[in-house]
């Protein structure tokens, strides 16, 4: 039995050398990972990264284990671009004014993308500045609705910024009624003007100029010109040229008129241009010559007296009625009369000039009697027949009629649709 207990005797003798040796290094391991990690907290970046100094440190107190690597260095952190996004207004916000407020700009790069869409995926339009550093959109946006800002802008290393924002326009809570003196697919005269009328003072009147555009068929240029806060009529330079179709865009329901009042109107309205006449009524020689194309006729008139001188100027004819009743009354001349069915009648002024029949008396030709208007021969109840219905009847809403040499002043551009009597240069 004695060979055999010294046998276990030195199985146990040499596991215990071991176990000491297996301590003594991993007693030595220990002391390079504590001096390493004393180092990386309180070192400097070559400390930080193994450098020399440390590894030789460690190995000599671990018993000369010199040769020992250190950790590797953690990873950097990822790159950030320089290029700051501004989106106006913030994200979430309410009741955003929908023109001037929405804005994207970008410090420290150029802006890449910016898509601005609707809540229902329409695009609004916008173009990014030629350099680079902000975007507008083109037309004011939407009243009452939700948009998603999505804009992009890179850094000098082509580094990417992004930002995605959200907000929601205002509903206006007052708006301004807009009334004009068109009728859709309805036909004119060469010299219609359209006349635009507003229930509200409108303070923003380059803004409501901008929001009604015109296109015509032939490239004709029109212009608005305001008499008033309430009152916006266009026309182009020179008459209108027969055949041209219009088209009167307006784009109002995002227009801020007045502080806290929005336009109430998106639509197209189309209309076209007529045959040409133009009639001139000369007071002197009780005439007026009427040109149609390029035919000419004249026709014997009457104009107003030397107690009621007609106006001098161009005019257009707002509106025609078949018969109408004329009270002195209502123009501001007492009871001078009062005629119930006078005939064939056309406005030409707010003020109470008519075109009309006349079957009361017979000076067509020889004096001035009325009292201010322009008539005609016409028989009681109106006759196509009569020279009267035959104007009547060959005229519409837009013929141009001028009257000259009355002792009367010119008649004010916005008595009616006379702007015609405004240049252009002051249109």
């Amino acid at each position: 039995m004695k060979p055999v207990r010294a046998a276990d005797a030195a199985i146990r003798t040499t596991v215990t050398s071991r176990r000491l040796r297996q301590s003594a290094v991993a007693l030595a391991m220990g002391g390079v990972l504590l001096l390493t990690a004393a180092c990386n907290s309180g070192g400097d970046d070559k400390a930080a990264g193994g450098g020399t100094a440390t590894t030789a440190g460690a190995g000599d107190t671990a018993g000369g284990n010199a040769g020992t690597p250190a950790p590797a260095p953690t990873s950097a952190a990822p790159k950030v671009s320089a290029a700051v996004l501004n989106v106006e207004p913030k994200d979430g916000s309410q009741d955003v004014a929908p023109d001037g407020a929405l804005k994207v700009g970008v410090t420290g790069g150029k802006l890449t993308t910016v898509e601005v869409t609707d809540k229902e995926g329409k695009p609004v339009a916008g173009a990014i500045a030629a350099d680079g550093s902000g975007w507008k959109p083109s037309a004011p946006l939407a009243v009452g609705m939700a948009y998603k800002v999505n804009a992009q802008a890179t850094d000098a290393e082509g580094l990417v910024a992004a930002s995605t924002t959200s907000f929601t326009t205002l509903t206006p809570a007052k708006k301004i009624s807009t009334n004009d003196n068109i009728a859709d697919n309805a036909t004119y005269g060469v010299g219609m003007i359209v006349s635009v009328v507003f229930n509200k003072d409108v303070k923003n009147k380059d803004a409501v100029v901008q929001g009604i555009t015109f296109e015509a068929s032939d490239g004709t240029t029109v212009k608005g010109h305001w008499f008033g806060t309430k009152r916006l009529d266009f026309r182009p330079e020179k008459y209108w040229n027969p055949g041209t179709k219009v088209v009167i865009k307006y784009r109002l329901k995002n227009v801020e008129v007045s502080p806290g009042v929005y336009g109430d109107i998106d639509k197209d309205e189309p209309f076209t241009i007529g045959r040409s006449q133009v009639s001139v009524a000369d007071s002197a020689t009780h005439q007026m010559t009427v040109t149609r194309g390029g035919d000419s006729r004249t026709i014997p008139v009457t104009l107003g007296d030397e107690k009621n001188p007609s106006w001098n100027g161009t005019m257009v004819v707002m509106s025609k009625e078949k018969v109408t009743r004329m009270n002195s009354q209502t123009v501001g001349l007492g009871g001078e009369y009062d005629i119930p069915d006078v005939p064939h009648a056309m406005r030409l002024t707010n003020s109470g000039t008519f075109v009309h029949g006349n079957y009361w008396a017979n000076p067509f030709g020889k004096s001035n009697a009325s009292h201010g208007c322009i008539s005609m021969q016409d028989e009681k109840g109106g006759s196509d027949a009569s020279v009267a219905g035959k104007f009547f009847n060959d005229s519409m809403i837009g013929d141009v009629i001028t009257i000259k040499n009355s002792k009367e002043k010119t008649v004010a551009p916005d008595n009616g649709l006379s702007g015609w009597n405004v240049g252009w240069a002051n249109w």
